[in-house]
Formats: structure tokens, C-alpha cells, sequence
């Protein structure tokens, strides 16, 4: 077994470089969460009709649509309702924009 000892400036010199890390890590998580915005053009999107403003919904096409269904008030959004983007149920692992919308809107209870 060797006993090799380190010395006490190479180990504050790691222990400030681990530091240092930690804020470009942060930066690297933020960008992969705004990364993760739902397409609309996607299949399952497009298949959903998610539309990501609940105002540009085409009337003839969903004519249960109603304007204050958004997103935000949805069962399927896991974010607060002032939320400007939030999780959502159907789209695993993406955010949705909180005034979107999409034909399997259901209102939160």
C-alpha cells in the first residue's frame, strides 16, 4: 500500500477548480431546459394540434376550442399557472409554452 500525502496547496488548487465549475454547470442545465420547448411542427405535436398561442387556434378545425383554455389552466401542465413555460404530461421531457394549447386539454380542477 502506498501512502502518498498531498499537499495542502494542490488540494485547495482542486477544491477551487471544483469550484469553478459549478457556475458553468448551471449555465449548461439552464440551456438544455430552454432547449427543451415542444416543436409544434413534431408529429406528436401536430397530432395533438398543440398550438402555441391559444389565440391563433383555428375555429372551423377545433370548434370546441374555447379562448381561455390555455395551457397554464390545464390538468396535464406541471407548473404554476403564472408560469410563462412549464412540463407537460404528454409531451415527456418538454416544456410547453403556458398560453399554448392542444386538443387534449382538460381543465385543472
Amino acid at each position: 500500500m502506498m501512502d502518498k500525502k498531498f499537499a495542502r496547496r494542490d488540494l485547495l488548487k482542486g477544491a477551487l477548480a471544483g469550484l469553478a465549475a459549478i457556475p458553468i454547470v448551471a449555465i449548461a442545465t439552464r440551456a438544455e431546459a430552454a432547449a427543451a420547448m415542444v416543436d409544434p411542427n413534431d408529429a406528436q405535436a401536430k397530432s395533438l394540434g398543440y398550438i402555441v398561442d391559444t389565440n391563433k387556434v383555428d375555429a372551423k378545425a377545433n370548434p370546441m376550442h374555447k379562448a381561455e383554455q390555455k395551457c397554464s389552466g390545464c390538468v396535464q401542465y406541471q407548473g404554476k399557472a403564472s408560469d410563462a413555460a412549464a412540463p407537460c404530461t404528454i409531451f415527456a421531457g418538454k416544456l410547453v409554452e403556458g398560453n399554448g394549447w392542444c386538443k387534449v386539454w382538460a381543465k385543472k380542477p
